[in-house]
């Protein structure tokens, strides 16, 4: 018999991830011509530097939400992985060829908020903000959320609530604007459009290659 934990293979998928963040090293550098998109909105919006929890705890609540989605409906989890990698792309196209930038704040406090404030924006240069990265992400998982099965009202609640969260929390640490967050849902709306459109992930295929990978571990 074989290991039962071989149902959980296809999860090595989401090594994607660490891959699109080495691409993101590669376009996170200033170009000639560099674009701002503050509006007078985002020149009202207070700068809260508690916020920077949320920011920060973002990529690990993303993995946590896939590896539900994967444990509740694998089709689901696919339909989303295969979204989240041609929004990336699709990010990562825009921001070869239109650049933005988002002014910061001169972080002064030596509180843990301010010391974290100042590790991310140490690590992580302001450019490439049209569209949030963050926002689309989190964005993404409540899509999906919205058009699975398994929705009730606690895991609504968590996760629309922390998404959320996440999403308002990039306004208020200065690393995007109003824009940046509009622009974010727009690209999860038409790829995951695109994705379920053209049937991507193709539910008959996908149930024969997964029956397989059962009969193997069984």
């Amino acid at each position: 018999m074989q290991v039962k934990s071989l149902r959980f293979t296809p999860l090595l998928s989401m090594l994607i991830f660490p891959v699109m963040g080495m691409l993101y090293a590669l376009l996170n550098k200033p170009h000639t011509h560099i674009h701002s998109l503050v509006t007078l909105l985002d020149l009202h919006t207070p700068f809260i530097s508690a916020f920077i929890v949320p920011y920060s705890l973002w990529i690990f609540y993303i993995y946590a939400c896939l590896i539900y989605f994967f444990i509740k409906d694998p089709q689901l989890y696919w339909e989303t992985l295969i979204t989240y990698t041609l929004c990336v792309l699709s990010c990562y196209a825009i921001y070869s060829i239109f650049q933005t930038t988002v002014p910061r704040p001169i972080i002064t406090g030596n509180d843990i908020f301010s010391r974290l404030m100042r590790f991310s924006y140490n690590k992580d240069n302001p450019f490439n903000c049209f569209p949030s990265i963050h926002s689309f992400t989190s964005y993404l998982v409540m899509r999906s959320l919205y058009k699975s099965s398994f929705k009730n009202r606690l895991n609504r609640t968590l996760i629309y609530g922390t998404s959320t969260l996440i999403i308002v929390s990039t306004l208020f640490v200065k690393q995007h604007v109003i824009l940046d967050v509009i622009g974010a849902i727009v690209i999860v709306e038409l790829v995951y459009w695109f994705v379920l459109r053209t049937s991507l992930v193709n539910r008959p295929i996908y149930n024969k290659l997964h029956a397989r990978l059962e009969r193997k571990i069984v």
